[in-house]
């Protein structure tokens, strides 16, 4: 068994709508499949922005999606999604899953820890490093930090990639 390695999309290979539409379409399947065997009741959402393809896992009864929301296991199942994506459709895919509210929640995480770094800054800190995240949290920490009016930029490679923040 072989592997074929897919490689990220440069920045002059734009992804079409149509493209994205089909990356949603089998992430949803792949989802469906994946409630199912853990006999959860779901109602998927597929929609576009940005660049990406954005699956949501809703559920009248949040509860009912249980484990499934926490934010490793969102991360987890996203990864498995993406690589059954690149795996029909030969492409890289940045899709992002959110499961239960998952990621608006970690939005409103990710903006506590940018204002407590903010305040160490206001308290005569000349940067503040904010902890390893994936690329996707350190963009909305990075829109954060410029909605507040601070500068921000990552360092670091892989894993142990972050953010660190500094007056603008």
């Amino acid at each position: 068994m072989s592997t074929t390695e897919i490689p990220a999309p440069s920045d002059d290979q734009d992804v079409t709508v149509e493209q994205l539409e089909e990356e949603g379409d089998i992430a949803a399947d792949f989802v469906e499949g994946l409630l199912d065997i853990a006999d959860v009741d779901g109602d998927l959402t597929l929609d576009v922005r940005n660049g990406r393809a954005y699956v949501s896992v809703e559920a009248e009864d949040a509860a009912a999606l249980g484990a499934l929301a926490d934010p490793d296991t969102v991360q987890a199942v996203q990864e498995l999604t993406r690589l059954a994506v690149q795996n029909r459709t030969g492409r890289f895919s940045r899709l992002i899953l959110d499961i239960g509210g998952s990621r608006d929640a970690r939005q409103r995480e990710l903006a506590v820890l940018v204002d407590r770094a903010i305040e160490k800054l206001e308290d005569g800190a000349s940067q503040a490093s904010l902890p390893a995240m994936s690329s996707y949290e350190r963009k909305l920490v990075h829109d954060i930090v410029a909605d507040r009016g601070f500068v921000s930029e990552s360092y670091g490679d892989g894993a142990d990639r972050h953010t660190v923040i500094r007056r603008g």
